[in-house]
């Protein structure tokens, strides 16, 4: 196990986390599993033994050759996670589970790229830092709702499995880890809104965080007018920042702005 600082990786060690975090998946007998980042496999060596099939997708060539040797019956796939298109993993019809020590400075980009493919992926049991997982976690209101927390709750619903010390891991990384479940539960239809377009308005809506929500939107190109109408028939105040609105209220206010 070799520390490499430049693609994020600290081995887990602890069996006990490593049997938590694959019961946390329910039963994978009859499942496809996809595991992001093995690393030395320790939760490879459970997994392998309990899915159906077993997919491991890892950046570094030459753990990817030691997984092969140890794992003859798995399928490794040597590349970036994020370049590869999802749909390209599954057989026909069925969903992936995710597993995965998400490498620390590409945990967002990360957890969008599973949530865009909510359509064939239906949990995601994920390790991330504490405080990355607490920004996940956020509730509206909280100082650390923002744009990730909205478009975690869009897509799914959060839980946490459990949190870990540095000590869990070889080498030790200078902060604490949390795992959390996410199942897919998209809200577009029940919220009454497209996906790109709506995503489009909470990133205009989230732009500055210590601005207004309609500092913002009028950043963005929507008129003062419309802005006002929009949150008073939403009734939210026009001090409102993106923060401190729910998504039920946060599409009251697309849908608004979107008609007039």
């Amino acid at each position: 196990m070799r520390q490499k600082p430049k693609l994020g990786q600290n081995f887990l060690v602890d069996p006990a986390a490593s049997a938590a975090i694959v019961d946390a998946l329910g039963d994978i007998s009859a499942k496809t599993v996809v595991e992001i980042g093995p690393g030395a496999g320790a939760i490879t060596e459970i997994l392998a033994a309990q899915a159906r099939r077993l997919i491991a997708i890892e950046l570094d060539r030459d753990l990817a050759s030691q997984l092969r040797a140890q794992f003859p019956s798995i399928e490794i796939v040597e590349a970036d996670v994020l370049s590869i298109d999802l749909t390209t993993l599954r057989q026909g019809e069925e969903k992936l589970l995710v597993v995965g020590n998400l490498p620390y400075y590409i945990t967002s980009p990360i957890l969008l790229h599973l949530f865009s493919a909510c359509d064939i992926v239906s949990m995601a049991v994920v390790m991330m830092q504490r405080e990355v997982a607490e920004r996940v976690l956020a509730e509206p209101g909280s100082s650390d709702y923002g744009l990730l927390s909205a478009t975690a709750r869009l897509y799914s619903r959060i839980e946490r499995v459990l949190d870990l010390p540095p000590t869990a891991f070889v080498p030790p990384p200078q902060v604490r880890s949390t795992v959390l479940r996410l199942t897919m539960q998209p809200r577009f239809t029940e919220l009454g809104v497209e996906p790109r377009p709506f995503l489009a308005f909470l990133r205009q809506s989230f732009a500055q965080k210590r601005k207004t929500l309609a500092k913002n939107l009028r950043s963005a190109g929507f008129a003062s007018a419309r802005i006002s109408s929009a949150l008073s028939e939403s009734r939210m105040p026009g001090t409102a920042r993106a923060e401190e609105v729910d998504l039920q209220h946060m599409a009251a206010i697309y849908k608004s702005l979107a008609a007039n």
